[in-house]
């Protein structure tokens, strides 16, 4: 089963040819369940509509209820934006939490669970985007704390692990995604674990999804990071979900275009209970 995260830049910058790109980018990796950060809706289209129209999947999608400070970005009004995910199967149940400030900026930021029914088990999954200025690591940990327990509401009753995924905004060592895993301290839920995907990948393999060799990025001067992840809950029996491999994609101009500011995640699981390779 392939899974990706990918934080799509709203409609900043050629938007046009970037949505192009980035349903080539998506076409080509033929992915099962995709977590989209930053998706417009401009009232007579949706762009997570539009890609599974494109790809041949199911959606769900949740606008954010404050987007004013991103159309101030923009320069325009009346275009919604929102957090998505794409199924390859039906997606029977959805819900969205609205995250906490914790006296931080409000940007209305979410997480959005839907409940994929895959054919042999249902999969939790869930897509989120936390606040993004650096010094806000206090509030991103009232963030994860609020989502860890959406999480453990919502991903009860299946064997396959719940499927987290979501742009942070934050490394990898921070206080808010060690907060997150809950093995490298105490976790929000006692007892949760959600395993970073990432730490199963080739440790030479380039892991930042945000760095200036791409020049969206590079517009910013910020040092480059891992901020955009999957987590997993742990392994069903006899391994279902676990991880088999897991890389960096969009990390490059299809036909000229940057897809993205970010690259995405790809993360390959394990389908069925006695799998052992991809």
């Amino acid at each position: 089963m392939r899974v990706l995260t990918w934080n799509v830049w709203w409609r900043f910058g050629p938007w046009e040819a970037r949505r192009e790109a980035i349903a080539t980018t998506l076409e080509q990796l033929d992915c099962d369940l995709v977590g989209l950060q930053e998706v417009w809706d401009d009232g007579r289209e949706n762009l997570a509509g539009w890609l599974a129209n494109r790809l041949g999947m199911y959606w769900a999608w949740a606008a954010s209820d404050r987007p004013g400070r991103w159309h101030e970005r923009l320069g325009e009004d009346g275009i919604d934006v929102g957090d998505a995910v794409l199924a390859r199967w039906p997606i029977s149940d959805s819900a969205t939490l609205r995250l906490p400030t914790a006296d931080g900026r409000d940007d209305g930021h979410q997480a959005l669970y839907a409940r994929v029914d895959a054919p042999d088990h249902p999969i939790a999954f869930f897509t989120t985007h936390l606040n993004s200025a650096p010094y806000e690591s206090a509030v991103r940990c009232a963030q994860v704390t609020a989502l860890a327990h959406f999480v453990h509401d919502h991903g009860k009753h299946t064997p396959f692990p719940v499927v987290l995924t979501g742009d942070y905004n934050a490394m990898a060592d921070s206080d808010e995604m060690r907060l997150l895993g809950g093995y490298k301290t105490a976790p929000a839920v006692p007892g949760q674990i959600l395993l970073d995907a990432w730490e199963y990948a080739d440790p030479s393999a380039p892991g930042d999804t945000w760095h200036p060799a791409n020049p969206y990025a590079a517009r910013t001067h910020e040092p480059p990071g891992r901020i955009d992840y999957i987590h997993l809950g742990a392994p069903g029996p006899g391994g279902l979900g676990r991880v088999l491999s897991v890389r960096r994609v969009g990390d490059r101009p299809v036909n000229g275009v940057w897809p993205s500011d970010h690259a995405a995640v790809l993360a390959e699981l394990a389908e069925r209970h006695d799998q052992t390779g991809a």
